[in-house]
């Protein structure tokens, strides 16, 4: 209710997260909160701990101004995406996105590794605890904080799909384990001698170091070049093959440059009886399309596609069950019958996953003797290339 109170009162236009002054709303929404909240806990948790003299207290509280610095951090990373194209960046800056990711996560891993240095010096060098019913209380109470931001960043994370304040709940979430370790551990050091609040301590630490790579390796696969998102790219195949004039779809290309920003080229068969004119009409309608509909801007490549040769039609239709039975992952293109010369050749493109087991001359070979079965004289002239999507 409340989560929904606050998208009301400070995003304009909610219902629409594609939009960049939307999505940049909910960014600065989510990073104030974010700050806000981590700073008031910081606060309460790092007094608690002074006064108890609780490393893992302490440690917890920092824990808690880190999560408070990341969001100052995924604030500016929203403002710095959200700025236009210009001269030096043509495909605009939606990518500092990511890097705002990269520094929060080692914000975080810096933070764990300092606490984990100290909380392995208080486990040899323990010293008396002096957490009484009170702090106790206050320092569970701070739960029900955490147990809120994680379903406030999970809901504004999933609406804007960003990367970044996913990791922020799954940050919340952890912080709600390490929290209750820290309290089960003051509590146990009432009745034992035992060093349970620097054992407690290495423990949060290592759930902090081991949360801030998972949020880096989470966002520096963006920067390098990840796979696309497999229902972005169904989705793309699906709309061009709906539009007037195409007829297949290969070689899709993917480059993401922020949340919701893609640019994309692709290879589009279409009828080679047309005219010039009317197969560029014929792309670029598709593509235009593609831009109403989708967050892409889409290059298309004009592959000519014989569809009334009767001859080519039935040695397509051969090779692409040979293909087939061969491995279903692979897929055939630019298919060509040229009977000039003595023999007959096939010449087409074979799409194959990367790192095949075979090479692309025991392929050839293989194909060509399934191939045979219609004519033994038949020569196969493939070229292979492998897919990005």
């Amino acid at each position: 209710m409340l989560v929904k109170l606050l998208i009301h009162l400070f995003v304009k236009d909610s219902q629409y997260p594609e939009r960049p002054h939307v999505r940049l709303a909910y960014g600065i929404l989510a990073g104030s909160v974010g700050i806000a909240i981590n700073f008031v806990l910081f606060c309460i948790k790092l007094t608690v701990g002074l006064l108890s003299g609780s490393i893992a207290m302490a440690a917890d509280a920092v824990n808690n101004l880190s999560d408070a610095g990341s969001s100052v951090v995924s604030v500016l990373g929203f403002k710095l995406s959200a700025k236009p194209a210009d001269n030096e960046h043509p495909f605009g800056h939606g990518r500092l996105e990511y890097v705002a990711g990269v520094i929060v996560a080692v914000i975080i891993v810096s933070v764990g590794i300092d606490f984990l240095k100290e909380s392995v010096l208080r486990i040899f060098s323990s010293s008396v605890l002096h957490a009484d019913n009170l702090a106790i209380g206050i320092f569970a109470g701070t739960l029900f904080f955490k147990i809120w931001l994680f379903v406030f960043y999970r809901a504004i994370g999933r609406r804007i799909d960003s990367k970044i304040l996913k990791a922020a709940a799954f940050d919340s979430l952890s912080d709600l384990l390490t929290t209750s370790v820290v309290l089960g551990a003051v509590f146990a050091a009432r009745f034992t001698s035992f060093p349970v609040d620097g054992c407690a301590g290495v423990v949060v630490a290592g759930f902090v170091i081991l949360g801030g790579f998972g949020i880096l390796r989470d966002t520096i696969n963006p920067l390098v070049g990840e796979l696309p998102d497999k229902a972005i790219v169904e989705e793309l195949e699906k709309r061009l093959l709906a539009c007037k004039g195409i007829c297949g779809v290969h070689d899709i290309i993917l480059h993401n440059y922020g949340p919701n920003h893609y640019f994309a080229t692709a290879h589009a068969e279409v009828n080679r009886d047309g005219d010039l004119l009317t197969s560029h009409d014929t792309l670029e309608a598709a593509e235009v399309e593609i831009a109403r509909n989708m967050p892409v801007r889409l290059i298309l490549h004009c592959d000519p596609y014989n569809t009334r040769d009767p001859k080519v039609k039935i040695w397509r239709a051969r090779t692409e069950e040979a293909v087939t039975a061969f491995d279903h992952n692979f897929k055939l293109y630019d298919f060509r019958l040229d009977e000039s010369e003595p023999k007959r050749v096939l010449q087409f493109q074979l799409l194959i996953p990367r790192n095949y087991a075979l090479t692309y001359e025991e392929i050839t070979d293989r194909l060509t003797v399934q191939m045979r079965r219609f004519d033994p004289t038949l020569t196969l002239r493939i070229t292979f290339s492998n897919t990005f999507v």
